[in-house]
């Protein structure tokens, strides 16, 4: 396993997204790929749902830069994950397979995590998303992605109860320093990593 300078603590950072690309813009797979090598390159682990699309790009990217990949599926066996769901396994190194289906499998994905990447995204990100944000976990959105990740905003045009912990930036390298600034911060100095001996 690659060693990160003078830590072996690792932040556990959930991209959600799309796992049909139809909705997002042309650059939204690109951009996935480099969230997840920033992810990495950055010092965390990447957290998915372990589908297509999106998430399947970011896992992609962490792979590239050395890292780990957990993915969450919804089906319960391997078998019911590659055959019934038709789900990857090729990119990640560490598979929970609940066997709660999408609802139960997005609910346990975002609690694992200490803060989630929206990127792009349609129904099942949004459920993602309002997941995180009602167990106010740091959340960061890939904006000019398409899909759920340009509609946040949308979201908070009455004020209902503010933004939280919300950043968004076009730029994967900024929002994920600034999703993991978020979640250092939201820790607090209990969990600040070990030194290398």
């Amino acid at each position: 396993m690659q060693k990160y300078p003078g830590y072996y603590y690792k932040y556990k950072v959930c991209v959600s997204g799309a796992a049909e690309m139809y909705p997002c813009t042309p650059t939204a797979k690109k951009n996935a790929i480099e969230v997840g090598r920033q992810i990495v390159k950055q010092g965390a682990v990447l957290v998915t749902g372990a589908t297509t699309g999106i998430p399947y790009w970011s896992a992609v990217g962490a792979k590239k830069a050395g890292g780990i990949s957990i993915g969450f599926s919804p089906a319960a066996t391997e078998k019911a994950h590659v055959k019934s769901y038709r789900l990857p396994i090729d990119m990640f190194d560490v598979m929970v397979y609940t066997g709660f289906g999408y609802a139960g499998r997005n609910l346990l994905l975002t609690r694992a995590s200490d803060g989630v990447i929206i990127i792009c995204g349609r129904i099942g990100t949004l459920n993602e998303f309002t997941v995180a944000f009602e167990d106010e976990k740091p959340i960061g959105v890939l904006e000019g992605s398409g899909g759920t990740a340009d509609r946040i905003d949308s979201l908070f045009d009455d004020g209902y109860r503010g933004k939280r912990k919300i950043v968004g930036a076009e730029d994967p390298k900024i929002l994920v320093r600034e999703t993991i600034k978020m979640i250092k911060k939201d820790r607090g100095d209990n969990i600040k990593g070990q030194k290398k001996k």
